[in-house]
This record gives C-alpha cells, sequence and structure tokens, in this order.
C-alpha cells in the first residue's frame, strides 16, 4: 500500500471530482493520505477533508508564499488544530527564494515562528524549501540545535563540501560553524519532518536525514532530466525516503502536466525501485513505515 505524505485534495483543481478520486484510491493501492496545509484560507478545508475521510490526514501551516498572513489570530487557530487527532504536522512551511512573494526576512521569521509552534506541540514539520538551501539549513540548526558533537562530527564532510565559506578549520580537523549556532528547543525531537519535493545535493541529503529528517520524492524523479534528484535517490538509503504527489502538481511521466493525484505514485515507486535495485513493493512498504514513524502512528488514529 501507499502512504501520500503530501497532497492538496482541498486545491480548487478537485473541485469537480474530489469525492470521487478520493474514493478511488484504495483500489489502486493507495492507503494513506495527508493533506497538507498552505494558505490561512486552506486551514479549515484540511480538517474537513481529514474528519470526511478515515485514510485522509492533516497537516497545517503557511506556505512561505502566504507567511504574511501568519498573525495571532492564524497562529492561535494552528495552534487549536494540531489538538485533533488527526492533524499530524505542521506544514508545509519554509523559505521560497525563487518568487519571493514575501520579503525574505517576513519568511525567515514565519519559518521560525511555525517550526516554534511544532516544537512546542511536539509535532514534525514538512518544509517547503526552493532556492533558499543555505537560509533553510540555518534557521532548522538554529531552531532544533546542531546536534551532538559526534553526529555533528558524522556530518562534517558533507557540510564543508556544501557551504565550504561557513565553516572554519580548527585544531583536530574539526569543522564548525564559524557562527555560533545554540541548541534550538526541538533538539530533542528525533523524528523532526520531511523536506518536501526534495531538490537539492546528495551532500545535503545526508545532513538532513542525520538530523532526524527524511526526503519527499514525488514525480519529478521520473523526469528525464532529473539527474541529481536521481543521485540523491541512489545514494540515500531508503529508510530515509517517504512518497508524495504534492497533487494536483508535478505528475510523474507518462502523465507529466496532467493534473497529478495519489494513483500516479506508482510510477514514483517503480523509479526508485528501479535505482534502488528492488521491487515496488519493496518501496512500498519501506516508504510507508518511515511515515508511520515520523507521524507517530497517525497520533494512534487508524481508519475504521
Amino acid at each position: 500500500m501507499i502512504f501520500d505524505t503530501h497532497a492538496h485534495y482541498d486545491d480548487e483543481a478537485f473541485d469537480g471530482d474530489r469525492d470521487a478520486v478520493l474514493a478511488s484510491l484504495a483500489e489502486n493501492s493507495v492507503g494513506r493520505v495527508v493533506d497538507v496545509g498552505a494558505s490561512a484560507g486552506s486551514l479549515d478545508r484540511v480538517l474537513a477533508l481529514a474528519e470526511r475521510w478515515d485514510f485522509v490526514y492533516g497537516a497545517v501551516g503557511l506556505h512561505p508564499d502566504e507567511v504574511g498572513a501568519l498573525n495571532a489570530g492564524t497562529e492561535e487557530k494552528i495552534n487549536r488544530l494540531l489538538d485533533h487527532p488527526k492533524i499530524v504536522a505542521v506544514g508545509e512551511i519554509g523559505l521560497d527564494y525563487h518568487w519571493n512573494v514575501e520579503p525574505r526576512e517576513v519568511q525567515i521569521e514565519g519559518f521560525r515562528r511555525q517550526i516554534g509552534i511544532a516544537v512546542r506541540k511536539k509535532k514534525p514539520i514538512i518544509v517547503h524549501s526552493r532556492s533558499a538551501a543555505a537560509d533553510t539549513l540555518r534557521v532548522i540548526e538554529a531552531m532544533y540545535g546542531p546536534g551532538s558533537p559526534a553526529r555533528k562530527m558524522a556530518r562534517a564532510e558533507a557540510e564543508k563540501k556544501l557551504l565550504p565559506g561557513e565553516y572554519a578549520e580548527v585544531p583536530g580537523k574539526e569543522w564548525v560553524w564559524k557562527k555560533e549556532i545554540p541548541e534550538g528547543p526541538g533538539f530533542e525531537l528525533a523524528q523532526k519532518g520531511i523536506i518536501h519535493a526534495y531538490a537539492y545535493s546528495a551532500e545535503q541529503a545526508r545532513i538532513y536525514t542525520g538530523m532526524g529528517f527524511l526526503l519527499g520524492i514525488g514525480g519529478v524523479l521520473t523526469y528525464e532530466n532529473s539527474r541529481k534528484l536521481k543521485k540523491v535517490v541512489t545514494e540515500i538509503p531508503l529508510d530515509k525516503l517517504v512518497l508524495e504527489t504534492d497533487c494536483p502538481y508535478l505528475a510523474p511521466e507518462p502523465h507529466r502536466g496532467a493534473r497529478n493525484d495519489s494513483r500516479m505514485l506508482r510510477f514514483v515507486a517503480d523509479a526508485i525501485a528501479a535505482l534502488k535495485g528492488t521491487t515496488r513493493e519493496e518501496v512500498e512498504r519501506i516508504t510507508w513505515d518511515n511515515a508511520e514513524r515520523l507521524f507517530n502512528a497517525l497520533n494512534g488514529v487508524r481508519p475504521r
């Protein structure tokens, strides 16, 4: 069975046939879906879907393009929704320097505030990061802490390749941040979240997975020009990956350009299986288990 960890069935693209699509998922080997909020207006829609469909769960948060709406009232609503047993994460939150819809300082502050909510509620986060590799890593390490000295040393080689200008060599050839980052309040959370639609290097992937993040892998993996992502999937262990659609966006080949939905994740699972030298069934089983661990077995809520 497939676990789609990132969908947007609340999107208007599904207004004409939402119930029919969702009703068809079980017979197409899709057993769980997390519908992910993006705007203040989507929060109630996410909850409504989670309450209507046994196999649908929700994440609530403001996308970086929408984070200007993160006022006290919206924060209070996100906090309240996270007490609902079927709301299992804060997301999607993060940074988008490709479009820069909101000023970067507004995005960073909104990202920090929403991570703070997740830490207090002991919930994982679902991270959107586009053209913002360095700042995403800085914010996350500042909020969660850079890790123990042993863990930091284990990541050193990957880190210095990724951002050599940010590191300085000290006696013993240990690489450390030039600018000290204090341990954050969420340091004790072993399972921190998902880097959604992962698009950076294998070196940075090792940093994130070493910190307790999973990598969200979707339709982009099937594209001919996705060499960097194929390298990531080849090198990163399968127990660090989860499946996601980001539907209605990013449909895989051979349906690229069409409206995406969870039934198409079989093409992504096949692509991962080919790179890993295993079967689609094994990919589905391991990524399902990864997602369940991250979301704490969906807070104990099981489909009826």
